[in-house]
């Protein structure tokens, strides 16, 4: 059918093309005059011959010559073009019978005459009947005309008259065919005949170039090969129609020049009917009427051509689309049954299949939409049939293709949502039962022992028992081959292996029923002691229970009635106690059983809410985010959302990528081991740094959200999804789960305290507390603004808090404050592993996220040159922080004493841990130094023998101060009590370690306490000190010592000297004490750790600037590093 339809085309087309070719070759193969008028009109205009239209007695055209003084002066080639181009104007059938000539000489000279004679039978190109010649009017000229014509008469080879009047001129053309100049009738207008000439072939040149132009594009588009794509068969439809409305235009501009001609050559008619047209303005008339009348037969040809190729072209535009929504429809379909098929589980719970059914359901929407779209191109292609088009044999297949797979699809999806449903069904039985048998163990367990001793108690227990097996109908599972039998098509190997532990939890739980049952029907029936009627005989009783057990039993008789009875009572009382204690046993078990339920119930909402976030998640993705990249949408979307999915929905689907792929399956399998889901947590703890990123990008998002709350694209997305909440709600979702996550651990822990798994549960919620800690830091960290470097390489965030900031700086000795504030500075602290930064918070407003805080930063200080005083007095939420040996000291105020000892603990470690590190760097190198001290050269600069032997006794002592491992033990000297009243010694540094990194000795030159209290003998210890003044003894070789030098003090002599080391000139030397104090001043040892106590009870711990250099000199001694 298709080809049929397809050949009946082409040959239409072909027919068409075959008409508009044969009409445009009509008008293309027409004789057109060589010359045209146009060409030779100066010519023409001179008016030395004419066609007047004037016809003999015979029909001949007469061509006139009149009387032109400058006739022999015309040049040859313009006089041959004049000839030619009049000869050529009449029908060929006229200028067959040959052309009269008449030429009018009458003002002539003979001479003249017989020379034009002479040269228009030379150069006259037609066939020539006849030439009048009208001689000269003068008798001498006339007369020798005669006489010279009857001797040349041979010579011009054609038949000539010589007239004298005009009245002979009639007797060979009628006064009508003649002009009046002639003595006719005839009316000629010279300018007028070569409009019309020049118009008419002007004309018929537009009608031959639009022939021409009519058949190219006609041979183009007979040759045109259809496009295989829609783009191009549109762009080519737009350009052939394009074309042919051009074409149309040329044809109607030509038709309207032609009718103007064709008016101008009827007016004289018009004007007076009477009028009668000669020859030439007939055949005028009509060949412009033939001309009109081919260009219109040529218009509707290609009229016919051009609607059958426009039809072919439309056809194949319209089989394009269809081919294209073919494949995207078949694409959505395909997608479709790949999902589809994805639809494997049946569910391990309800919530399970539950959550199932819902992407079931969101999917079964999505497949409406997609069958819709493909049973609407279905029925665009069946009326594509109706309407006769070529390519039946190709849309038709693809029709029924299309057909066969949206009902497979439909059925398939029904199928699923069934076996789902059934799925839905079983688990609803399978939780029934564990609901009734946890709230059995509830009831159980609620049952107290004490209660249940008394027979109301133990009747009332037993009647709540009865009561609740009552309620085993609707909540009890059917035997198992029943289920089996019944669920066959759902049931896979865990979903049995599930029925059959519920099934047996079932029976243990009815069983645990049974025997309390019958426990408490024995205590139930249980009767009270009988009193017996015996006289007291107190004394008697005493002796029995005092006597020996041989006297006891041969005082009593066995076979009394009495002893009996006792017996019995006694057996019986043992018995009950029996009961009592393993019903008590019992309820032990019954306990750690409530517990484990417990822990079933935290598992299953931790899982359930997962299930839920997951879909939440999902929703949002698909509904929201993938929609912005539909095409379909994308005429909703405003300009400013375009490509801004990144900023609005963040990470989001690499979380979701996160809880859905892995975390929510590794859950599932904990389901029966609840207690041990901390495991869960650890190993996946770094997974949840996704969140960081998430929460980083919120304020971003959100404020994005705000500027484009109101657009149609998200209210159209969130009518899709059938959402009473906005995406903003959704957005919040990630922020509120990660959050989640720490109450349900929380409350797991409570329930598994004594369970395998505890610890791992505990590790997990302090992981999860961290993950918060470390997100609530970061969204503070991103809001600093102005810091030039790179945060990062700060190394780790660890705290960061709002204080109240005191600054007292001061520089060398002489302690000038270079600023002093009353009023503190309001500052946001960020410490890091590296630095401290100081910035001022700054409220922006706004809402939500974006009146969230700014921190615009101020400064920061190393944490290698930082030190800190715990403790300042008069407050207890002070502390110090100060830097480079106090040139610059803040005082900082946290809001509460709780907040100033986390701080000062964080502080504590990092400094801590760097002087570990320089300590670890430097070990190897300490005791290398210490053996290797220079002793004097000379007696001048030496030191005596005692001096020498104190300084043995000094090295002595410091080697004893150095484990065997290379550590500092002690290394500071005794300090006579001064001040107070009260005296410090110095502990190990490994001592001061084991209490929390601190150490309780005082350094007067570095403690931030002495410094301000300004009392006290100034003492030198040894370590690195920087030089605040010059000093030179005088000699060449002495040592020179200028300010900002470094020092090292080595040790300490007798007569108040001390040996050191000049670090910045590396020179050696002894100096005396008091020389010393006033060159250091104030100045601090360059690394130490201590801790002082003031009166307050402050305490100070230091790692000053040159800390990292201490760590980088190859001769650093063991007084480097002091406690």
């Amino acid at each position: 059918m298709t080809l049929s339809l397809i050949s009946l085309l082409y040959k239409d087309i072909a027919e068409l093309w075959y008409l508009l070719k044969k009409s445009t070759d009509e008008i293309m193969h027409q004789d057109i005059v060589p010359l045209c008028a146009t060409d030779i009109e100066d010519q023409l205009r001179k008016k030395f011959a004419y066609l007047s239209g004037g016809r003999g007695k015979d029909g001949c055209p007469v061509i006139t010559f009149p009387e032109y003084s400058a006739f022999s002066e015309i040049p040859e080639k313009d006089f041959q073009s004049v000839l030619t181009y009049l000869t050529n104007i009449p029908s060929a059938q006229d200028a067959g019978i040959g052309f009269i000539l008449v030429i009018d000489r009458r003002q002539d000279k003979w001479t003249s005459v017989q020379a034009s004679i002479l040269r228009i039978a030379a150069s006259f190109p037609g066939n020539l009947q006849l030439v009048l010649v009208m001689r000269p009017t003068g008798f001498f000229h006339k007369t020798l005309l005669d006489i010279a014509f009857k001797f040349h008469r041979d010579e011009y080879k054609m038949k000539i008259i010589m007239l004298s009047s005009l009245t002979e001129l009639n007797s060979y053309i009628d006064k009508t065919q003649l002009t009046e100049d002639l003595g006719g009738t005839l009316e000629y207008c010279h300018n007028r005949w070569l409009s019309h000439r020049t118009a008419i072939e002007n004309f018929a040149l537009m009608v031959k170039h639009t022939a021409q132009i009519l058949r190219s594009f006609g041979t183009e588009l007979a040759e045109t090969e259809l496009p295989n794509d829609v783009q191009s068969t549109s762009s080519l439809l737009a350009v052939h129609t394009e074309r042919k409305d051009k074409m149309k235009e040329d044809l109607r501009l030509a038709l309207i020049q032609g009718g103007d001609i064709l008016k101008s050559i009827k007016k004289p008619v018009l004007e007076n009917p009477e009028f009668k047209m000669n020859p030439d303005q007939l055949e005028n008339q009509i060949t412009v009427e033939r001309l009109l009348a081919q260009l219109d037969e040529t218009e509707t040809a290609f009229d016919d051509f051009w609607s059958k190729h426009q039809q072919k072209l439309e056809q194949c535009l319209q089989l394009r689309h269809f081919e294209l929504h073919y494949k995207e429809v078949k694409a959505a379909l395909n997608i479709a049954s790949e999902r589809l098929t994805g639809f494997t589980e049946v569910g391990n719970s309800c919530s399970h299949v539950e959550h199932i059914l819902k992407e079931i359901s969101h999917f079964q929407k999505k497949l409406h939409d997609v069958l819709e779209k493909a049973n609407m191109l279905i029925s665009e292609g069946r009326q594509l049939i109706q309407n006769n088009h070529y390519a039946v044999d190709s849309i038709l297949p693809k029709c029924n293709e299309l057909q066969h797979h949206c009902e497979a699809l439909s059925v398939e999806s029904n199928n699923k949502r069934a076996l789902l449903n059934q799925s839905h069904e079983l688990h609803s039985q399978l939780e029934k039962s564990m609901k009734w048998c946890d709230e059995g163990i509830y009831l159980l367990a609620s049952q107290l022992v004490d209660k249940c001793q008394s027979q109301d108690g133990a009747e009332s227990a037993l009647q709540e028992i009865e009561k609740f097996l009552d309620t085993a109908a609707g909540n009890k599972l059917k035997e198992l081959n029943d289920l089996y039998k019944e669920y066959e098509v759902v049931l896979n190997q865990d979903l049995m292996e599930h029925v059959q532990k519920v099934f047996q939890k079932q029976e243990s739980m009815e069983e645990m029923f049974r025997k309390r049952q019958v426990s408490l029907k024995k205590l139930a029936a249980k009767q009270m002691r009988p009193v017996q009627p015996v006289a007291p005989r107190p004394e008697v009783f005493v002796k029995s229970q005092c006597g020996s057990p041989g006297l006891q039993r041969e005082s009593e008789d066995s076979s009394s009635p009495e002893n009996h009875t006792q017996r019995v009572n006694y057996r019986r009382d043992k018995n009950e106690m029996n009961e009592i204690h393993q019903t008590r046993g019992g309820s032990v078990m019954e306990d750690d059983e409530n517990l484990a339920v417990l822990r079933k119930h935290v598992i299953n909402e931790l899982i359930e809410t997962e299930r839920a976030y997951v879909e939440e998640l999902l929703c949002v993705l698909e509904g929201y985010a993938a929609e912005m990249d539909n095409p379909l949408m994308a005429h909703l979307i405003s300009p400013g959302l375009q490509n801004k999915k990144d900023v609005l929905f963040g990470n989001m689907e690499e979380i979701y990528h996160f809880h859905n792929r892995i975390f929510l399956r590794e859950l599932e399998n904990y389901i029966e081991y609840p207690e041990l889901v901390g495991r869960c947590f650890l190993e996946r703890m770094e997974d949840f740094q996704v969140y960081e990123k998430y929460c980083q990008n919120k304020p971003r998002s959100e404020s994005l959200w705000r500027q484009f709350s109101d657009s149609v694209f998200f209210q159209e997305c969130q009518k899709k999804l059938d959402h009473k909440l906005s995406l903003d709600s959704y957005l919040l979702k990630p922020v509120q789960r990660i959050t989640k996550y720490q109450l349900l651990l929380k409350e797991m822990l409570k329930y598994s305290k004594n369970c395998e798994g505890a610890e791992d549960l505990q590790e997990a919620l302090m992981s999860i507390l961290g993950i918060l800690k470390a997100v609530n830091d970061s969204m503070h960290q991103i809001a600093i603004t102005g810091y030039d470097g790179n945060l990062n390489e700060l190394g780790k965030l660890l705290m960061q808090g709002s204080f109240s900031v005191w600054t007292d700086h001061k520089k060398g000795h002489s302690k000038v404050k270079d600023l002093a504030r009353f009023k503190p500075m309001q500052r946001h602290l960020f410490l890091h592993e590296k630095a401290i930064l100081f910035c001022k918070k700054r409220e922006e407003n706004g809402e939500g996220y974006e009146k969230a805080p700014s921190y615009s930063y101020k400064h920061s200080l190393n944490m290698t040159a930082v030190g800190i005083t715990e403790n300042v007095k008069g407050d207890a939420k002070k502390f110090e922080i100060w830097y480079n040996a106090r040139e610059e000291v803040y005082i900082i105020q946290a809001q509460t004493p709780g907040i100033k000892a986390t701080w000062v603990n964080e502080i504590r470690k990092v400094l801590t841990s760097q002087l570990q590190a320089c300590r670890q760097a430097s070990q190897h190198r300490v005791l290398e130094h210490t053996n290797s001290l220079p002793l004097p050269a000379s007696s001048n600069t030496s030191p005596s023998r005692n001096q020498g032997r104190s300084i043995k006794k000094q090295e002595e002592r410091n080697v004893d101060h150095v484990s065997p491992d290379g550590c500092v033990t002690s290394v500071s000297p005794k300090y006579p009590e001064r001040g107070k009243g009260w005296s410090k010694t110095l502990q190990s540094l490994d001592a001061s370690e084991e209490n929390d990194g601190w150490s309780s000795a005082e350094d007067p030159l570095n403690s931030s306490d002495a410094e301000e209290e300004g009392r006290g003998e100034k003492k030198l210890t040894p370590g690195k000190y920087t030089v605040v003044a010059d000093f030179d003894k005088g000699g060449s070789e002495d040592m020179v010592l200028k300010s900002g030098d470094l020092v090292q003090l080595i040790h300490e002599g007798d007569n108040g000297l001390w040996y050191i080391k000049n670090l910045s000139t590396s020179k050696e030397g002894w100096f005396p004490v008091n020389s010393l104090l006033m060159l250091l001043g104030n100045s601090k040892s360059a690394v130490s750790l201590s801790s002082s106590e003031s009166a307050a009870g402050s305490s100070t711990l230091s790692s000053s600037s040159s800390y990292s250099e201490s760590c980088n000199i190859s001769s650093t001694s063991y007084t480097d590093i002091k406690a």
